[in-house]
């Protein structure tokens, strides 16, 4: 056994070619050249180290093995696996994140109300009525039509039928309310409505809920915010679309007004309070 001068090991026979030698071939690089340092300086050594910087002559590549030429035969099919990888996990991504929006987002949640057989209390083959998940008031439905129409100003002279049908549908849920002789109640639309898919509210006038909580909420129902569903019928058949005037969303931001006898109160609790004057006996 010698010293192998390269790797420092002790092999069978010395190694001239240090690429000839596996075990120099697997040292990392810097090990390498530490060692190779190492030999170049020590005395006696047929290598030594070029004062220059000229090493001299060509340094000789490396023989491809069989397990080289293997790794470059499946690079290739490797990358353009992982290419395919990534475009399929990237379009997968978008679906989903699009099937969330267009489903899952809070916006489009009477998309999936409608379809709830708990929520419902009257459908035909042209609309559905529901329960308003939170209703503004002791009763408060939401027709809606099967066909999509994504809100008020989608409507056109086209769905004019549909909006009378809406219409009726409404007056018969009213007509059925086992409150109706002593409730006043109001059909029509947000001019702005939060929610996508249009729908007309049904709702009775006490507004007796502790669902209704802010401004926001009681000038919706109680200010031109809230478009009567007679004048969008007559917009439709007047204009063939629904208009709705400019600054309509600051409506949303008037003081409190009682909606009977139009007094003014500066909280929703004060406005609680005082609508309990106008409930029925």
């Amino acid at each position: 056994m010698i010293k192998c001068e390269f790797a420092g090991l002790s092999v069978r026979r010395a190694i001239i070619n240090p690429f000839s030698c596996p075990t120099y071939r697997q040292l990392s690089w810097v090990e390498v050249q530490k060692r190779l340092l190492k030999t170049k300086n020590a005395p006696g050594s047929k290598f030594k180290e070029d004062p220059t910087g000229d090493h001299g002559g060509t340094k000789r590549p490396r023989e491809s093995t069989l397990e080289d030429r293997e790794s470059q035969r499946e690079a290739p099919k490797t990358k353009a696996a992982k290419q395919t990888e990534n475009i399929s996990v990237s379009v997968n991504h978008g679906e989903a994140t699009k099937t969330s929006e267009s489903v899952g987002h809070w916006s489009q949640g009477l998309k999936i109300s409608m379809q709830d057989p708990k929520m419902q209390v009257y459908k035909d083959d042209k609309v559905v009525v529901i329960k308003d998940k939170y209703p503004k008031a002791r009763y408060h439905w939401l027709v809606l039509p099967w066909q999509s129409i994504p809100s008020l100003k989608a409507l056109r002279e086209e769905h004019c039928d549909l909006v009378k049908h809406m219409q009726q549908v409404a007056d018969q849920m009213v007509h059925q309310c086992p409150d109706a002789s002593l409730l006043r109640f109001r059909t029509g639309y947000h001019a702005i409505p939060s929610m996508s898919h249009v729908h007309l509210h049904v709702i009775s006038q006490d507004f007796d809920s502790p669902c209704l909580k802010n401004k926001k909420h009681w000038n919706s129902f109680t200010t031109d915010y809230f478009i009567e569903s007679h004048d969008v019928i007559q917009m439709l058949e007047t204009n063939g679309r629904v208009t709705v005037k400019e600054g309509t969303s600051e409506l949303l931001k008037l003081p409190l007004r009682c909606h009977v006898c139009r007094k003014e109160l500066p909280t929703i609790p004060a406005l609680k309070e005082h609508l309990k004057s106008h409930l029925p006996r």
